[in-house]
């Protein structure tokens, strides 16, 4: 809970420092204004998930269009929310993504990795660097990403063709993450093997890069396994 609270302050900081007309280089075509509305209407979409526990399609409130309205409205849902969360990560909520465990300890974790992505891109839309951070809380993204996130790539893994071993190691965090890619199927964690990619460097680093924002990694073998790693 501490991490999405954190993350959630800095963003805030970040798109108001950018101010809502800077276009953000991490997202085509968006500028800040359309990314803080992009992160409320999904905070409130994950309220209207814990709303209906047990419903199958949960619809949030749609935030205002104007900037001077979207900041306090986003601060009210993201208060709620958050609010939300202390009922306990074991408390049932509505979660539409397989992988996940329904309940609010799956939405913290997910909307605190949501909110320092986008954190990042606040930062570089104001020109600044972007935050490195936390190895444990960055190794805990690449985990999420390679466990879960990804299985969100595509509905149909039908047409992807990619066959090989991939191999992620986080330094830092002294973490491994060895995949398996097999034609039409979608990647498989799995035991330690001989890997045709391997994607490495600091928690962050590689944090960042499956998630496609600019990072400083080590990449050896055939890159173009990496294609289906990336995240939604």
């Amino acid at each position: 809970m501490a991490a999405f609270d954190e993350q959630s302050d800095a963003l805030r900081e970040a798109a108001l420092a950018a101010g809502p007309e800077a276009t953000v280089p991490t997202c085509p075509e968006w500028t800040v204004e359309r990314l803080v509305r992009h992160v409320a209407a999904v905070q409130a979409w994950v309220l209207a998930c814990i709303a209906d526990p047990h419903g199958s399609d949960a619809r949030g409130e749609r935030p205002p269009k104007v900037w001077d309205e979207i900041v306090p409205w986003w601060d009210g849902t993201r208060a709620e929310l958050r609010r939300a969360f202390d009922a306990g990560p074991d408390t049932p909520a509505q979660i539409r993504f397989p992988f996940y465990e329904a309940n609010l300890g799956s939405w913290a974790r997910r909307q605190a990795h949501e909110v320092a992505i986008h954190r990042v891109d606040a930062e570089l839309a104001g020109g600044r660097d972007a935050t490195t951070f936390d190895t444990a809380f960055a190794a805990d993204g690449v985990d999420e990403a390679l466990s879960m996130i990804i299985h969100r790539r595509t509905a149909d893994w039908s047409a992807v063709e990619a066959s090989g071993t991939v191999l992620v190691h986080a330094e830092d965090a002294r973490r491994l993450w060895s995949l398996t890619l097999t034609p039409g199927q979608p990647p498989a964690l799995t035991g330690p093997a001989a890997p045709d990619v391997t994607l490495s460097g600091g928690a962050d680093a590689v944090y960042k890069r499956l998630w496609r924002r600019p990072a400083d990694v080590s990449i050896t073998g055939e890159v173009t396994l990496l294609d289906p790693l990336e995240t939604p």
